[in-house]
């Protein structure tokens, strides 16, 4: 039984060797198509290396310095006892890896996209350079929904119409896929870095130093929002209790000046003295502890408003990359060789299999 077994093997695996012997043997007989698909993929891929523009990379990258607590928080605990909620977590959802995600938000992409940028001695929105590199107003021209089409710098987006609408989503499509990447070489640094792929060098540029400052200015504003309303009523309580205590102190004055020389007998006729005073000692201990508050606010302020430091900006001429000649020879005739080795081999077996 063994010794069947293994002459079968024997017989399966010199089969096999003669099979293959056969496949060698046919596909050297087409060593000329082989060769000139190879040469015909070569010129391709020669052709292809000049007609493919190269892609730009604008790489900007920064650290976030984002200050929490530092002993305040005794401070912050006497402003609550006061009836004032001064802060302390106000943005948190923005924090680690949140603020990545942030940069790749389709409202800060689209916000980028209508900033302004001085392009050829204009100044036009960044879609609009990004449609103008891309020729689409070329095969919009012909068409009169898209042809007055025009994406203005600071435009109101709520005013945009659904053609607009629709361009602009298939801008953040092209830029989320393929043209904008955000994240940290490394875990354990704390530097995030932006790059930005595109055809047009000064496109890339443009739009990662715009993104990163937009993106910024976002952030900064949300994670210190709850501060900066707390400190903007503090202020107008200070501004308020003063113009009391002003008016109180006057009325101090004008009841003094009416109670000159007045005999000690009448006291009543000192009582609007004595009541303009209580007013006076009053609106002074409240804007005494309002001020305190109003200064803690600004302390908080600070606390919670956080540092973006740009470390690297994008700097002309930008780092590109492009498919060379020899290898766009290379690669052309190797796949074109392959692709024609396989065509043969199909055709053969298909062959066999109607003969069968």
């Amino acid at each position: 039984m063994d010794n069947k077994s293994s002459n079968n093997d024997e017989i399966s695996l010199k089969e096999l060797i003669q099979k293959l012997k056969i496949w060698n043997q046919y596909l050297f007989s087409k060593w000329k198509v082989i060769l000139l698909a190879g040469i015909a993929g070569a010129a391709l891929g020669l052709a292809y290396s000049y007609i493919k523009k190269p892609i730009y990379t604008a790489t900007l990258s920064f650290a976030l310095e984002d200050e929490k607590g530092g002993g305040i928080g005794g401070a912050l605990g006497l402003a609550s006892s006061f009836g004032l909620d001064l802060g302390g977590s106000g943005g948190g959802v923005f924090s680690g890896a949140n603020l990545t995600e942030l940069f790749k938000s389709r409202v800060m992409v689209e916000k980028t996209l209508l900033s302004p940028v001085e392009y050829n001695g204009k100044v036009i929105s960044l879609a609009e350079m990004y449609i103008q590199n891309n020729e689409w107003r070329e095969s919009w021209n012909k068409n009169s929904k898209f042809s007055k089409i025009e994406f203005l710098p600071n435009a109101n987006r709520k005013y945009f119409t659904r053609a607009q609408d629709s361009i602009l989503g298939k801008l953040y499509e092209g830029l989320s896929k393929s043209g904008l990447s955000v994240g940290q070489k490394d875990k354990k640094i704390a530097i995030i870095n932006i790059d930005v792929s595109s055809t047009n060098e000064l496109f890339a540029k443009y739009f990662c130093e715009t993104l990163a400052k937009e993106v910024g200015q976002f952030y900064i504003e949300t994670k210190s929002k709850k501060a900066r309303l707390n400190m903007a009523i503090l202020e107008r309580q200070v501004d308020s209790i003063r113009g009391e205590l002003n008016g109180a102190i006057t009325g101090v004055a004008i009841a003094n000046d009416n109670t000159f020389n007045l005999n000690p007998a009448l006291n009543v006729r000192r009582a609007p003295s004595a009541k303009r005073q209580v007013d006076v000692q009053a609106n002074t201990a409240i804007l005494t502890e309002l001020v305190k508050q109003t200064e803690l606010a600004k302390v908080t302020l600070r606390k919670e408003t956080p540092l973006i430091q740009v470390i690297d900006k994008p700097i002309l001429p930008l780092a590109k990359e492009r498919l060379g000649k020899a290898k766009g020879i290379l690669i052309g005739g190797i796949l074109a060789a392959i692709l024609v080795t396989v065509f043969l081999v199909f055709r053969k077996l298909f062959k066999v299999l109607i003969k069968e």
